[in-house]
């Protein structure tokens, strides 16, 4: 629209008509669609990241109300990190439960 009335105005004051504009080349064939990965992991979704080169870190990240509660956990090896991400899992777990319990209790 803009460009219409840019072109208007050429015509006006200097009597040049503007260049016609080339349609875009678009490919014949349709591109499939790819979602693109959100910023935030899943809630209540876990991972395990190496901070150097002897520390591993574990984060368990579920939402509570809308809320992210995020818990960490850190470990020399990334094996003992998985064991220690399960258990803190399964406890975070039995604190949410009491929490939604209590919730709809109330």
């Amino acid at each position: 629209m803009r460009q219409r009335a840019a072109d208007r105005i050429d015509r006006g004051i200097a009597g040049v008509e503007p260049p016609p504009n080339p349609k875009p080349n678009r490919p014949a064939t349709a591109i499939p669609f790819q979602a693109v990965k959100g910023k935030y992991r899943k809630p209540g979704t876990d991972c395990v990241t190496q901070i150097n080169d002897h520390l591993w870190e574990g984060r368990y990240s579920p939402k509570v109300n809308g809320k992210r509660i995020a818990r960490n956990i850190y470990a020399p090896t990334e094996a003992e990190c998985e064991e220690k991400l399960a258990v803190l899992i399964t406890e975070m777990k039995q604190e949410l439960a009491l929490l939604r319990a209590k919730k709809t209790a109330s």
